[in-house]
């Protein structure tokens, strides 16, 4: 009976100092629970999900980058065309709205025409001549 009492008491001391333990047990070779955790609030799990996304974005967007490469580039092209596209043409619908300009222009495109034709089209000799030059060009684009 005494020692029964004995060991309640050696029980209380040891639950009160934060860990219970059996008198005489051996705990250094018991394995120990790591402490509880306080449970995160949902702002923290929020916060905590934001940051891993954004430690991992640039490696996503490179491998996103590298299994898209050839058509990303493509796109940009044709975005970069359009805008080039609409950017002649606005500088132009300005040139135009010049007064005098655009007939000055329209006299220019009449004088080049007429040279061109007058060169080129009129003899058989000069008709050949640019159907090689021509040729020349596209074998430089294309290939033989």
């Amino acid at each position: 009976m005494e020692t029964e009492q004995q060991q309640r008491e050696s029980i209380k001391t040891s639950f009160s100092q934060g860990t219970l333990a059996l008198e005489g047990a051996d705990t250094a070779n018991l394995p120990k629970l790591p402490p509880a955790t306080e449970p995160e609030s949902q702002w923290q799990q929020i916060s905590r999900q934001i940051t891993q996304f954004l430690e991992q974005l640039p490696e996503y967007l490179s491998n996103f980058f590298q299994n898209y490469k050839q058509p990303l580039i493509t796109v940009a092209l044709i975005l970069a065309a359009i805008v080039t596209a609409k950017v002649v043409l606005a500088v132009l619908d300005a040139i135009n709205d010049i007064p005098l300009l655009s007939p000055f222009f329209e006299l220019i495109g009449i004088g080049y025409a007429s040279w061109f034709i007058f060169r080129y089209l009129l003899k058989s000799s000069t008709r050949q001549e640019l159907g090689n030059e021509i040729q020349l060009l596209k074998n430089q684009f294309v290939g033989e």
